[in-house]
This record gives C-alpha cells, sequence and structure tokens, in this order.
C-alpha cells in the first residue's frame, strides 16, 4: 500500500490508464489537492485520501482511509445522494492496480458519478456567471439542510461547548503568527487575537445556551462556493468535511458565517447579504445572529491561515499572491470586528404597494437583517412561510389579538438584532399607529436612526398587483382583495410629527 505521497503519486500516475477500470473511461484527468487525488474517467469520479497525518486529520494507514472514505459516502449523501455512490476497492499491485477488481485491497477510493468540474461556483463565478439565484438556492438548500437533515449534538457530547469552539479558533493565531514576515501583519494579528477573546468572553453564556438548545449539529463543515456546483440547473453541495468531527459539529451559525464570508471576500456584498436574510426568514434563527461577526472572523482568519501556509511553501509570484492573499484576509477580519452603522427602518404601505420587492434591494445595499411580518406571524403559528392558513380579515392569523401579537414580536425581536449590532428592515403595512410606535420605541431605547419608508401607490395599481400575486402563488402574503379594502378602510395615515421621519419611495 502507499506508505508516502510520492508512493501515491506513481499509484495515481497508473491509475491514469483507462485500462484500470471496471466501465469504459476516457482520457483520465487528475485533479490533486492537499489531502487528495480526484481522477476523472467521464462518467465517474474516484477520489483517494492521501497518506498523510496533518494533525487535524490522520489518513497515515489504510484503515484510517477506509473509514473516512465511508465517513465522507455517509455525510455526502445527506445532500448529494445521486452523487456519492459507493467505497470501492483498488486491488492487484501497485503497477498494475484495478479499480473495484478482485483479490485483497491495497488502497480505497470514493466513487462518485462526475459533474463537470468547471461547475462549481468559485469558477462560474470567476467568469461572471454567478446570478442571484444560485445564491437564494445555496440559502434554501442550506436551511432545510440544517432543519431537517444535520443530527444534533447532544448536551453531554463534547462538540460544541464554549471551550471546544474556542480551540480552533486559538489554533489560528498560533499557526498563523509565526508565518508573518511583517511587524504592521503582526500587531493586525495581535488585536484580531484580543478581540476573539474577549468576544468569546462575552459570548460564552450564549454559546453554552446555543449546545443546550440543539444549534450544534452536524453540519457540513466547509461550505463555500468550491463545494458548491450548478449542475443541470440546480444546486449541487459536495465535499462535507469527513476527516475531523470537531470541525464538522458546530453551531449552525458557524457554518453560515463562512459562507456569508466567501461571499463579502469575493466582492459581493449584496449577495452575502441576500444568503443571510434568505436562511434566517427560513430558519427563523435571528437570535443567532449575536454569534455571526465571531465566526465570520474566525472562519477568515481559517483562510488566512491556509494561504499564509502557502506562502511558505511558495517563492517568487506564488509566494507574494499568497502573502497579499493573507493581508486582504486579515483586513476583511479586522473590518468584520467594527460594527455597522445601526439603524431601525419600518415600511408603510398597503398590501400590494412594492414594499418587499424595495426592502429586497435595501437589506442588499446598503444591507440590513429584513423582518418580514407575512412571515414572522405564520411562523409563531407554526406554519411555513408559503402555508396558506385560510385565515381571513379578522380572523385567525389576522384576528385582532394575533395582529399584536405579531407587531410585539417584530418589535422585541427587531430589538435583539439591534442589541446583536445590526442594523434592521421591518417589512409590515404598519397601517395603524400603535404598530408604528411600537417599532419607533425600540429605536429610542438604544438610540438609533429611526425611518418610516412610505409606499404611496394608486388603488387601482394595488389591486391589479394583488391579483397577480394571488394567482402566482409564490409569496408569503396571503393579502387579497378584500384584505386591501379593509386596509384602506381603517388605515391611519402618518401624522405630523411622524413626517419627519418619512422616506417616500416612489415604487
Amino acid at each position: 500500500m502507499p506508505e508516502s505521497s510520492d508512493d501515491q503519486s506513481e499509484l495515481i500516475r497508473r491509475l491514469g490508464d483507462p485500462a484500470c477500470y471496471d466501465h469504459a473511461a476516457g482520457p483520465v484527468r487528475v485533479i490533486e489537492t492537499h489531502i487528495s487525488h480526484v481522477l476523472l474517467t467521464g462518467e465517474f469520479a474516484y477520489k483517494l485520501k492521501k497518506p498523510l497525518n496533518l494533525g487535524f486529520l490522520d489518513f497515515s494507514s489504510l484503515d484510517k482511509r477506509l473509514a473516512a472514505c465511508r465517513e465522507e459516502v455517509r455525510l455526502n449523501r445527506r445532500l448529494a445522494p445521486a452523487i456519492y455512490l459507493d467505497v470501492v476497492p483498488i486491488t492487484g499491485t501497485p503497477d498494475a492496480p484495478r479499480i473495484n477488481g478482485t483479490g485483497e485491497a491495497f488502497e480505497y477510493a470514493v466513487k462518485m458519478r462526475q459533474f463537470p468540474p468547471d461547475a462549481t461556483l468559485d469558477r462560474l463565478d470567476a467568469q461572471g456567471g454567478m446570478r442571484a439565484r444560485q445564491v437564494e438556492a445555496i440559502a434554501t438548500t442550506v436551511a432545510r439542510f440544517h432543519l431537517q437533515d444535520c443530527a444534533r449534538a447532544g448536551e453531554d457530547s463534547p462538540w460544541g461547548s464554549p471551550e471546544k469552539v474556542w480551540q480552533p479558533v486559538a489554533q489560528n493565531f498560533l499557526q498563523i503568527a509565526p508565518r508573518l514576515e511583517d511587524p504592521a501583519d503582526r500587531r493586525q494579528l495581535d488585536a484580531l487575537h484580543a478581540w476573539s477573546e474577549a468576544e468569546h468572553a462575552r459570548l460564552t453564556p450564549l454559546l453554552a445556551a446555543r449546545k443546550r438548545d440543539g444549534f450544534v449539529r452536524e453540519c457540513h463543515g466547509d461550505l463555500h462556493l468550491g463545494n458548491l456546483a450548478w449542475v443541470n440547473d440546480q444546486l449541487l453541495v459536495f465535499d462535507c468535511l469527513e476527516f475531523n468531527p470537531e470541525l464538522r459539529w458546530i453551531d449552525v451559525m458557524s457554518e453560515v458565517a463562512f459562507a456569508w464570508m466567501d461571499l463579502l471576500q469575493r466582492g459581493h456584498p449584496d449577495w452575502a447579504w441576500l444568503f443571510l436574510n434568505d436562511w434566517l426568514e427560513i430558519t427563523g434563527d435571528h437570535a443567532g445572529l449575536a454569534l455571526l461577526r465571531y465566526y465570520a472572523v474566525y472562519r477568515a482568519l481559517v483562510r488566512a491561515k491556509v494561504a499564509a501556509i502557502r506562502s511558505g511553501q511558495t517563492t517568487g509570484a506564488g509566494h507574494d499572491a499568497a502573502l497579499a492573499e493573507t493581508r486582504a484576509l486579515l483586513k476583511l477580519a479586522s473590518t468584520l470586528t467594527r460594527p455597522l452603522p445601526l439603524r431601525l427602518d419600518i415600511t408603510h404601505g398597503l398590501s400590494g404597494s412594492g414594499k418587499t420587492t424595495v426592502t429586497r434591494t435595501l437589506m442588499q445595499t446598503p444591507g440590513a437583517i429584513r423582518l418580514r411580518s407575512d412571515v414572522e406571524r405564520k411562523r409563531l403559528a407554526g406554519l411555513d412561510a408559503l402555508a396558506r392558513s385560510g385565515s381571513g380579515v379578522g380572523r385567525q392569523l389576522y384576528a385582532t389579538d394575533a395582529t399584536r401579537r405579531t407587531y410585539e414580536y417584530l418589535a422585541r425581536r427587531a430589538g435583539e438584532i439591534l442589541d446583536a449590532g445590526w442594523p434592521v428592515i421591518v417589512d409590515a403595512t404598519f397601517t395603524a399607529r400603535w404598530q408604528r410606535d411600537l417599532l419607533r420605541e425600540a429605536a429610542r431605547i438604544r438610540k438609533v436612526e429611526f425611518r418610516i419608508v412610505d409606499f404611496p401607490v394608486p388603488v387601482a395599481t394595488l389591486r391589479e398587483r394583488i391579483v397577480q400575486r394571488s394567482r402566482s402563488g409564490n409569496d408569503a402574503s396571503e393579502a387579497d382583495l378584500a384584505v386591501l379594502q379593509h386596509q384602506l378602510d381603517t388605515e391611519e395615515p402618518l401624522a405630523a410629527d411622524e413626517q419627519a421621519d418619512r422616506v417616500r419611495i416612489d415604487s
């Protein structure tokens, strides 16, 4: 069996012969990562673990590589069952290997259905081919995965405790520091270390509560654009982190922070906010936002560590590029430590006035967390956002007490998000003065800017839009023409003392 990377490199060379496979194979293409080789044969791909022991992973023996292969298939079938097919033996001899042959195995590989390697979203983005619909698909897929398919860590498990959360954070600083040549870079890293220690101490009670309440789950573990692909007009999520359970059994917000940070690093702050808001809208995990900044800094420093290691392994232009990437990531991490300017915006407009369309833009640029009454009202009732409740004017979800409960919840949740350090937009009709005053008070207590984003739209246009929206059936709003008429009959226009906070939108 291969005992070193050099031995395996010779095996990989031999496996370049299409005759080694138990199926028709075209010219074999090899993709190498720092821990594996992937052989592309046309219809199928085969991944071999390198015989390495890097501390955080150990593939140094055949039995350990076999266990890792089995774990990779188990984990990835949660998200990509049609891609991850089996673990197959490599038999024969290193000089004359056979994939899935007879006899004793001297190596193992994960067998996958091959997809175009250029379909990964990092490459699609580099080519300018990525769009908002891919970001929306990421948010929806990951949210459903977190809610439905991720096992939850028990309270007696070692994963996700405040102490366990800190260990990889601390390791980053130990591993980055010796590789920084510039004193200014080291000072920046020291400041990030101090900030991370202080944040961890501040957040320890929340980290413990999140573990207790089931938010530490068996996640993907390595969620970035390079492990996402767009195949047959659908999102494919692959390459879950199989080699270290500590890096996989994490708070779901740590996973979200990685994808959010990845989009920021690639120059897409609007898509980062879109991803985050769409994920929150499905999961309702706004309480986790208090951890987002801490985890995003950690994820940026993980990537800085990789770049710093690469800078020490290369020379010339490769060294300079890796060092520049390290510095860019240190800068991003430092930027993420700084709170954003806080504000609380609410909308004012009847059903069909375009509030959701406009706030979708505002939540991406300049960026904010959006709360939608249509979604949160249903969440309080235990319903999915697109579920039809069958409620009507003044009944069930839209009864007077349910409406008050919804707006009180929106005010409370908006205050919690502001307290966590994030700007907020609340998308609701706010046709009654008491509703607006609830949110104004939440802003006043916290001394943050308060605005009423007003949507004056002709009634005929409102009626036309509501009819069109009802036919599409793809929006959380259940407002029909009867609801609109009720709003017209009961609306309390903005008073004179509210005009100073008004921002008019021509939608």
